[in-house]
C-alpha cells in the first residue's frame, strides 16, 4: 500500500512540473505558442499571482498562478474567451 502511494505521489508530482516553470518561459510560450497575452492580473490569499492570459482571434484562454517563488504553473485552460468590459460596481458608500 505504502508503495502504491509512493508511485502516485511521484505520478502526481511529474505531471504537476510538466505545467510548471519559470515565469518568463511559460509566458514566452503561451505568446508563441497561443497568441496569448495577459488580460488580468491579480494578487491571491497566498500572496501567488494569478494571471489570465487570451488570445482574442482564437478564443483560447489560459490561468496561470506564479508562487512567491517564481515558480509559474498553468492551472486551467480552455477556449470561447469573451472580453465583456463590465464596469466594476462602486463599493464605496462615501463616493
Amino acid at each position: 500500500l505504502a508503495f502504491g502511494a509512493l508511485i502516485l505521489s511521484a505520478q502526481l508530482t511529474e505531471a504537476q512540473s510538466a505545467n510548471c516553470g519559470p515565469h518568463d518561459a511559460v509566458v514566452a510560450r503561451l505568446a508563441t505558442g497561443y497568441n496569448e497575452s495577459r488580460q488580468v492580473v491579480a494578487l491571491n490569499g497566498s500572496n501567488g499571482i494569478l494571471e489570465i492570459f487570451a488570445a482574442e482571434d482564437t478564443g483560447t484562454w489560459t490561468i496561470v498562478i506564479t508562487r512567491p517563488t517564481g515558480v509559474a504553473c498553468i492551472v486551467a485552460a480552455g477556449e470561447h474567451y469573451q472580453y465583456v468590459g463590465e464596469a466594476l460596481p462602486n463599493t464605496d458608500p462615501d463616493a
